[in-house]
């Protein structure tokens, strides 16, 4: 927790990595049930192609002098995605477990040449991340998450992050099981291409509503698994939740969440434009902590905007 308190406080933006799923399974030709790269987790190939991946990005933080936020690859791990998955519910925990595990190794590597490395419990939603057809209720979200989130408490990570949240119930009961646990948390929301959350809600009404069920407990709120372009008019009004956004994680693609899931190649759009447009996005965003890429961004995305955003200290 120690190190992600230093990283509210901290005067430059840390830097995480960009759309791990999509280049371990398009552009490593990995395979995995549900885009489920947390079923890798104790297989040989797949982490050493990981901890490259990992390690050059640490690499790029080094450059920079910013701290880095270390995920998990736990997105896919909630207990409800064991069926699935063809796994129990324990064995899936397990993961999650050893995925911590991995991560902390990772970080422990690092931690004399990266000051300021968080390990970040990655929990995804416990349904489809783009169409929540069924939504839960806050206290059906609580006991779906609960399990996961105990376990990555019990391995070590500094805070949980909530990504591609759909809608806020789900939130609100990520939000309770972390509190129960003693660990910051994070939601990042992700929107569609006219910036309002798949249940319809704006980004404002999301967060208001979270932080008003939840005594505004989450350390701050993520975009996230979306086009810049899809949701920075939406920044531009200036209001106070503006303020409450500490994180940005884009999308290469300008494509719909629908058109994405369709598609049979990787769009990785222009990363030198990635950067360039987190230029405009730094200076909305009063509030930002982190930035990484999401869907289609790699290392070269990562950079471009990393080139933007943090200038030599």
């Amino acid at each position: 927790m120690r190190e992600f308190e230093k990283m509210l406080s901290a005067p430059r933006p840390y830097l995480t990595d960009g759309g791990m799923e999509t280049w371990l399974f398009f552009q490593q030709g990995f395979e995995a049930p549900e885009f489920a790269a947390i079923t890798l987790a104790n297989d040989p190939p797949a982490r050493k192609a990981l901890r490259r991946y990992f390690d050059d990005f640490l690499a790029m933080a080094e450059d920079a002098v910013t701290g880095f936020v270390l995920d998990t690859i736990t997105w896919r791990g909630c207990t409800e995605w064991a069926p699935a998955l063809q796994m129990a519910p324990d064995e899936l925990l397990k993961l999650s477990a050893d995925a911590a595990q991995f991560a902390a190794a990772i970080r422990d590597d690092w931690a004399d040449r990266v000051h300021g490395i968080v390990l970040n419990g990655v929990v995804g939603p416990a349904g489809d991340g783009y169409a929540p057809e069924s939504l839960p209720s806050i206290d059906a979200a609580y006991r779906m998450h609960q399990p996961q989130i105990r376990v990555l408490a019990e391995n070590g990570v500094d805070c949980i992050s909530a990504i591609t949240m759909t809608n806020t119930a789900e939130a609100i009961g990520i939000v309770q099981a972390a509190k129960e646990v003693g660990l910051p948390v994070v939601i990042s929301f992700t929107v569609e291409t006219d910036g309002r959350l798949p249940t319809g809600q704006t980004l404002g009404e999301a967060i208001a509503t979270v932080d008003e069920a939840t005594g505004s407990a989450p350390a701050y709120y993520m975009v996230n698994c979306a086009h810049p372009d899809h949701f920075r008019d939406a920044l531009r009004d200036g209001a106070g939740w503006v303020s409450r956004i500490g994180g940005v994680r884009a999308n290469a693609s300008r494509l719909s969440h629908a058109e994405l899931d369709e598609a049979e190649e990787l769009d990785q759009g222009d990363p030198a434009e990635f950067g360039q447009l987190h230029e405009e996005l730094a200076r909305l965003l009063p509030s930002l902590h982190v930035v990484g890429g999401c869907c289609g961004t790699d290392h070269r995305h990562v950079e471009c905007a990393a080139r933007h955003l943090l200038e030599a200290p």
